[in-house]
């Protein structure tokens, strides 16, 4: 199994930053994606940001240019960079991670969550 614990969540005014972390535990030597995710009160989950094990990166045109996924392989982690942040980030950010695995497929592992509230 894969372990994700992630921590840096907070309150935060508006135009503010924040930095998320994640570390990934476990049997992880087949993850090769790994991001985060959102989902605020009333809303479908959402995707953040990803990287890939090459350092590929994906977003959400909502976050471009102002939020910036990156990870340590030597340390298993990943990294949200959030700034600029506005009311409408609030959420609760998940990692999430991506395991592929012959005969398995890929499997997809969640973290437990951490709020970020932007609020003046």
């Amino acid at each position: 199994q894969v372990q994700l614990v992630e921590s840096g969540g907070g309150l935060v005014q508006p135009g503010g930053s924040l930095r998320l972390s994640c570390a990934a535990s476990g049997s992880i030597f087949s993850i090769h994606t790994m991001g985060w995710y959102r989902q605020a009160p009333g809303k479908q989950r959402e995707l953040v940001g990803s990287i890939s094990s090459g350092g590929r990166t994906n977003y959400a045109d909502s976050v471009k240019g102002r939020f910036t996924v990156s990870r340590d392989n030597a340390k298993n982690t990943v990294y949200l960079k959030m700034n600029s942040l506005e009311p409408e980030d609030t959420a609760v950010y998940y990692c999430h991670a991506i395991r592929t695995r012959q005969r398995v497929g890929d499997e997809h592992f969640w973290g437990q969550g951490t709020q970020v509230t932007v609020s003046s």
